[in-house]
């Protein structure tokens, strides 16, 4: 896309052509250099960091007017210009965004890194006295300040440090080049720390024409405005992101005689991180006449545009974007008078409403952007005859609509034949993509991505020849991609993610031109690649995603010819292969994502730099090492096994990025290593659960104060829960479940750790009651301790689960690493519906209770009924008593209820036939007694649900007293049948007495010459024992409580 700063390096290269003197790219110097400028350059090379040699030619022997980057004058042989400007930065895309980030290979920007200069600046080069031209930019010199002495070079005429990597203030000795006519100091960006008070010394270049001071802190700098006014040539202005104050003292005339290029975007608050103050576009703007380019983005944030724009008729370039004006909800009436523009930018403003057929009188519009806006309807429909000169249209991201035919029904004329991008993705575009758009012959990128556009790919777009980017992902377009695709020789960037309508076989004539092609984005798009296995591929692709493919069993052995690959997808992809170890050999990946297949085999090394995902694999032997520079590692679900300490423990001293570990469901077993305080300190989910773990959880892992996911449960971890896991006060999720940990629940819990939205260690031994601090845990949406041995009540200040009472309908888990909140993928085993699950992507709207399987005593707490989010409540197998509480009916969410095998007594609440959403009830096995409420809701579950209480109704088979009873058989006694009795009590006794010694010695028996069944029995009475104790003793102990009352109160 074209930008402010490419406008502005346009008016750059006329200020070259008008003065050769600084801007010549060449010598025709026959003279040799001089000596003392000639070592003054040896010793400046000696300081510097060169790793790829660029200043090889840079020896004793040579004329230093021939050396690469120098140029001498032709009489009389003393410098005149220093060009080591490194190379362009491939992660830049200010000027061409049509490539993303990821197709930039590992070898390439490895490349870029190691081409630039770095070290320090040797002051020799203050010998270079007639130095008229210093460029410094693109390389990397380490946030070390701008040398002072380059005010000393006092023939200087440009002087370009950008993007160099200086930091620290501005040296005011750059005011002693006064012969200067170009400074470009625009830092890297805001982190590397450059500022200056004021700009007083700037007053003194009144030569100066172009002057970027870009990311350079002017906060304090008041007189910015002052300074740069008086400067009477000058032309070109960039300040973009300078923390400038708008609200400065006005000079008595703000007229810039000179400029035409004004850059004061990224501005909307001054004052720095410590006090932003907003403000909005200056007034003053709209006496600038002569300006010909205005960038503004970014520079109002809510406030009023400023109509005086309208007075400022030399415009061409105009970028009011990321403004979210307050004044106007639609493009402005006098916005469409400004005929001259060529570069329009309203994205990112909230601007709605239709298109105004008006816009046919930018007549010469050549780039529009209207991107992220609520633009609704249709466009006008003369814009394709009137805007002829239109190149580049810009319509993402709005509420469009209409058919995809009606736009580009629109744009049908004489703009077919030249627009050159067309970029409609997210636009609420609905219908087929016909072959109208092979009209299009001049595109170079068409963007259709998040659309509803259906039907086949037409084949037309193969006739597109110029297209360098397509992207049709996230449609529902169905058939195969046709075969004119092959056709596309200049196509870089093809898009077909997410058509899970499409099908058929993609062959080797899809690509037979597909020279340039560098990033291949097509997964969950289920094709068929059938190709030889000796084909070799006319492209070297970056990315390449291939998610749900047809690709396997066998692994493809093209991959081997994509020396630059640095991001592979082939993620379900039916590969049953092991990987080659060319595969291993031959790439550095930045992304390699295998996951979801039946790949086995071992392997030694992961040769990836940033992330990696080998989950649902047949993978086995010890865990692979990894570099220091991979943030994520997904290795759950496979057959990797022995211990973990070499994987966590080798090289203790080197520092890994990794944050997020996966090693669940895998055979590794021995004990957790103690040495997590070491080298992994950037963790912030770690999931170990499902393997065979057998230690204590190691104390280290309280050193990781990032961990917002831990997940260690289904092992066979034993003791208690170490204190040093209060320091993680970053958890929001804490798995400790199926282990054998024991002693109380620290209160720790419920004061430290207070973002737990998961908190689950049921299934493990641990004893005492729940402590009220727990209740501390607002954002809890799962608490499930059940299987445990915990007793006493259950706390009554659940109510203050806010999350349960009435927190958000969806929630996300979110962690933040490197300055990026992203969200990842939690899971938790729950038993819900009487049936133990995993939950993954429905987990976020669950809310659940387990206490289950304990010995918690006492009544429900009526405060639990004000917990109205609870989708599942399961108090069962404890020895609770008292009622159900009377206000169930206000748990509107409740899916799953269980509260058996209790001693409830009392009546089912008539209310609990309000829950319409309950598919899941278990009351069985208390003492409840009356009249199940009538209900279809609570008639709709078995008998099962109510058996062993005194309960009566449907769906129970017994009728509550009062109901119509059925007729029952009399009793019939007979007067003289009394001597039948007397045989039939003798055969009853007998009966009685076989049945008992053969039940006796059956039973008996067994456990006598049974060793198992002995033991079994045995445990068996131990537990009940056990469990009368327990009962028991709470009995008394409540006795003694009530009586100590009844004692006190008298």
């Amino acid at each position: 896309m074209a930008s402010a700063f490419s406008f502005g390096f346009f008016f750059f290269l006329v200020l070259c052509i008008n003065n050769s003197s600084f801007c010549n790219g060449s010598s025709n110097s026959n003279m040799s250099c001089i000596e003392s400028e000639r070592e003054a350059l040896l010793k400046f090379k000696k300081d510097l960091h060169d790793p790829s040699n660029r200043l090889g030619s840079w020896d004793d022997a040579a004329d230093c007017c021939k050396w690469s980057g120098i140029i001498c004058d032709s009489i009389t042989g003393h410098i005149h210009k220093l060009l080591l400007r490194g190379p362009p930065n491939p992660l830049n895309f200010e000027a061409d965004d049509e490539i993303d980030d990821q197709a930039i290979s590992f070898n390439e920007l490895h490349a870029f890194k190691r081409a630039l200069l770095g070290g320090k600046v040797n002051p020799s080069l203050v010998e270079l006295k007639h130095l008229r031209h210093l460029d410094l930019s693109n390389n990397d010199f380490g946030a070390t300040p701008i040398p002072k002495f380059f005010g000393s070079l006092r023939s200087l005429r440009y002087l370009n440090l950008s993007y160099a990597k200086f930091s620290g203030v501005i040296p005011h000795q750059l005011g002693n080049l006064t012969h200067l006519r170009v400074l470009d100091l625009h830092l890297f960006d805001v982190t590397l720390g450059g500022f200056a008070k004021n700009l007083q010394w700037l007053s003194h270049l009144s030569s100066l024409r172009f002057l970027d001071m870009s990311y350079v802190d002017l906060s304090q700098a008041s007189d910015w405005l002052e300074v740069t006014n008086s400067l009477p040539s000058l032309t070109v202005l960039h300040l973009s992101s300078c923390l400038l104050n708008f609200n400065v003292p006005l000079p008595y005339h703000v007229n810039f005689s000179s400029l035409a290029v004004l850059d004061l975007s990224l501005n909307y608050f001054y004052g720095g991180s410590r006090s932003p103050i907003r403000q909005g576009i200056p007034e003053w703007i709209s006496n600038l006449r002569s300006l010909a380019s205005l960038d503004l983005r970014q520079a109002a944030n809510g406030s009023p545009i400023p109509e005086g724009i309208q007075n400022l008729t030399s415009l061409v370039h105009l970028d009011l974007s990321y403004n979210y004006f307050s004044n106007t909800s639609s493009i402005p009436s006098w916005l469409y008078k400004m005929s001259g523009l060529n570069f329009l930018h309203l994205g990112y403003n909230y601007l709605g409403g239709t298109i105004s057929s008006r816009i046919t009188n930018l007549t010469s519009i050549i780039m529009l952007d209207l991107s992220y806006n609520h633009f609704e309807g249709k466009l006008p429909t003369s814009m394709g005859s009137q805007l002829c000169n239109l190149k580049q249209i810009y319509l993402p991201f709005n509420e469009w609509n209409q058919s995809i035919s009606q736009i580009l029904d629109s744009l049908h004329g004489c703009v077919s034949s030249n627009l050159e991008v067309l970029d409609i993705m997210d636009g609420q575009i609905y219908g087929q993509l016909t072959d109208q758009i092979g009209q299009f012959k001049s595109l170079t990128k068409l963007a259709l991505t998040f659309n509803m556009i259906s039907g086949p790919i037409p084949v037309s777009l193969g006739n597109l020849l110029s297209l360098r980017y397509l992207s049709l992902g996230h449609n529902h377009f169905n058939g195969t991609l046709p075969e004119p695709f092959g056709q596309l020789a200049k196509l870089e960037y093809l898009d077909i993610y997410g058509n899970e309508y499409m099908e058929g076989v993609v062959s080797e004539a899809h690509f037979a031109n597909s020279t340039r092609l560098r990033q291949l984005e097509a997964g969950r798009t289920p094709l068929t690649l059938d190709v030889r296995p000796s084909w070799l591929p006319p492209f070297q692709l970056v990315s390449l995603d291939m998610e749900s493919w047809h690709l396997g069993p066998s692994f493809p052995l093209w991959l081997r010819s994509q020396e630059n690959l640095s991001v592979l997808i082939l993620s379900n992809t039916s590969l049953e292969d092991v990987i080659p170890s060319w595969f291993w050999d031959s790439f550095v990946f930045s992304y390699l994502d295998l996951s979801h297949n039946q790949m086995h085999g071992r392997i030694k090394k992961l040769s990836v730099d940033s992330g990696i995902d080998l989950r649902h694999n047949g993978f086995e032997g010890p865990l692979p090492s990894i570099s220091s520079n991979v943030a994520t590692l997904y290795l759950s679900n496979n057959m990797f096994s022995g211990s973990i300490s070499q994987f966590l423990c080798n090289r203790p001293s080197e520092q890994m990025n990794l944050v997020i570990l996966h090693l669940q469901n895998n055979q590794l077993s021995g004990a957790i290593s103690n040495c997590w305080s070491t080298k992994w300190k950037n963790l912030m989910i770690l999931k170990l659960s499902d393997n065979k773990f057998n230690s204590t959880i190691p104390s280290s892992l309280g050193s990781l104060v990032l961990l917002q996911s831990l997940h260690l449960r289904n092992n066979n971890l034993s003791g208690e829960l170490p204190l040093s896991l209060r320091n993680c006060t970053e958890l929001i999720t804490l798995d400790l479940g199926g282990n054998m940990l024991r002693g109380r629940l620290p209160a720790w819990i419920g004061t430290r750790l207070l973002n737990l939205q998961i908190l689950s260690l049921r299934s493990n031994k641990f004893q005492g009651r729940i402590p009220e601090q727990l209740c501390a845990l607002s954002a809890l949406q799962l608490l499930d301790v059940a299987h445990n041995n915990l007793s006493g009540f259950i706390p009554k200040c659940v109510y203050n689960f806010s999350s349960m009472v009435g927190g958000d309908d969806y929630r996300a888990f979110w962690y933040k690493a490197n300055g990026t909140i992203t969200s990842f993928e939690e899971d938790a085993l729950l038993v819900m519906k009487g049936q133990e699950m995993e939950y993954i992507e429905n987990l976020v709207y669950v809310n659940s209770i387990d206490l289950s399987g304990n010995f918690l005593s006492g009544e429900i707490p009526t405060e639990i009924t004000s917990l109205a989010k609870l989708v599942s409540l399961n108090l069962s197998n404890n020895l609770l008593t008292g009622e159900i509480p009377h206000g169930m009916g206000k748990m509107g969410a409740l899916e799953s209820v269980d509260f058996s095998v209790n001693k409830l007594s009392g009546e089912i609440p008539p209310s609990m036939s309000n829950l319409s959403f309950l598919s899941h009830l278990n009351l069985s096995y208390n003492k409840l007694r009356g009249r199940i409420p009538l209900g279809t809701q609570l008639q709709s579950f078995e008998a099962s649900s109510y058996i062993w209480n005194s309960l009566c109704g449907p769906p129970l088979t017994q009728n509550c007293s009062g109901d119509d009873l059925n007729p029952t058989a009399e009793n019939k006694t007979s007067n003289g049948d009394e001597d039948n009795d007397d045989n039939e009590l003798s055969w009853f006794y007998l009966g009685m007495g076989m049945g008992f010694a053969i039940g006796f010695w059956g039973v008996c028996g067994c456990i006598f010459f049974n060793r198992r069944w002995r033991h079994n029995y045995f445990w068996f009475l131990d537990r009940m024992k056990d469990n009368i104790y327990v009962a028991s003793s709470l009995k008394v102990r409540w006795l003694k409580e009530k009586l100590g009352d009844c004692f006190h109160n008298a």
